[in-house]
């Protein structure tokens, strides 16, 4: 009898991958059936003229559109329920989700909970708790990605934080799926270093996890090999010459990479890094950024001849230790913090930090059990700096 497991796959959407593809957002609009779209972003995207001049294509090509931006960098319950309200009050038939993580995963949720009658809470990625929800009730979405990180773009849920327990949910649902997503590198181009770094190790922390989760999904273990090594050799080059064109464009890859894979699992840096961020408001990559090291030593024991591999792929010498140490100098060179103190994390909460990481979605996927003594150790770690 075979011993292989019985696992559902899935793979995303429609992309339009390229320079200059930005210029086909009407007619991604039109061929996902919208004609009044609400194009959702943050407040700091909307001032620019990239969002004045996607507006203006929308307008010069016949369809009508409007703006909503009240969505914070961590998105909260009270933004989506404003951006329903947007939605429904302009009678609007479909969302450009346009951004990053914020961006994108607000758009998804307006869209998806635009025809919805329960609580968003009712709909969390908790088992399958997905069939709850109507599915004639959710709007088309075209994404249009500004960062290369989240990679949103290609998922099936948003995070949004609950304001009444500072807690993030993941939420799912097949259909919040994009119909056709826009990837132009030259949209990426304007980001500050720090969101370009934070965006990219958001990425690396994807596809790192993806690689190390125990779930038997080898297309999507295929996949993180590739996103590690294009950020590891892109992510350098675009912090030091934001303007390269050619590296955006494998980064953009990358991020959509790492949402592909995670499907396959993410783990223990995720789920730190949610509660941290949901209590103190930090960049969700960033914090990512800050956690990995320590979550990989977590891990060790579990991934240690998987990274041999990887290495191997890489070119990189000296096995797991040899990942480890790149991993490091990375963050050395991009002045990612290498404590938690660099993010103005105190250890004030550390043991609710360690109470929500371990009941996160994204826990499950750690390659080892992530126990709330753990949590504390790899938190405690994280704070001082320990190795």
């Amino acid at each position: 009898m075979s011993s292989l497991p019985s696992v559902n796959w899935s793979y995303p959407t429609t992309v339009r991958f390229g320079v200059g593809r930005i210029k086909e957002l009407a007619d991604s609009v039109k061929a996902v059936g919208m004609s009044n779209p609400l194009l959702v972003t943050d407040p700091g995207l909307a001032s620019l003229p990239m969002v004045a001049e996607a507006i203006a294509s929308l307008k010069a090509d016949g369809l009508s559109a409007a703006v909503f931006s009240d969505v914070k960098p961590n998105p909260v319950d009270s933004n989506i329920e404003a951006g329903v309200a947007a939605f429904k009050e302009g009678n609007h038939d479909g969302v450009i989700a346009f951004g990053g993580g914020s961006g994108l995963d607000a758009g998804k949720l307006i869209a998806f909970m635009s025809g919805q009658t329960r609580p968003i809470w009712d709909f969390e990625d908790v088992g399958d708790w997905w069939t709850r929800a109507d599915p004639t009730g959710i709007a088309p979405i075209v994404a249009v990605p500004t960062t290369a990180g989240t990679g949103s773009e290609v998922g099936r849920a948003g995070v949004v934080t609950n304001e009444a327990t500072h807690t993030k949910k993941v939420i799912f649902h097949p259909k919040m799926l994009p119909e056709i997503v826009i990837c132009d590198p030259e949209l990426t181009v304007g980001m500050p270093r720090f969101i370009t770094v934070g965006t990219g190790m958001d990425a690396l922390a994807h596809c790192l996890e993806a690689y190390s989760a125990p779930m038997y999904h080898p297309m999507s273990e295929g996949i993180a090999l590739e996103g590690i090594r294009l950020v590891l050799e892109n992510l350098p080059k675009v912090a030091a010459d934001g303007s390269d064109l050619e590296a955006r464009g494998h980064l953009m890859s990358a991020a959509a990479m790492g949402a592909v894979a995670f499907q396959k699992g993410l783990g223990a840096i995720h789920s730190l890094s949610h509660p941290v961020g949901a209590l103190y408001d930090t960049h969700h990559g960033m914090t990512n950024a800050v956690f990995m090291p320590y979550v990989l030593q977590f891990n060790k024991p579990a991934i240690e001849q998987k990274f041999e591999r990887l290495a191997g792929f890489l070119g990189i010498s000296g096995g797991y230790r040899g990942v480890l140490d790149t991993v490091m100098k990375l963050r050395s060179d991009l002045e990612v913090p290498h404590t938690l103190a660099g993010l103005k994390v105190d250890d004030a909460k550390r043991d609710l930090i360690a109470e929500m990481a371990i009941v996160d979605p994204t826990a499950g996927g750690n390659p080892v059990e992530l126990t709330k003594a753990g949590a504390l150790e790899i938190f405690d770690k994280a704070q001082l700096g320990t190795v």
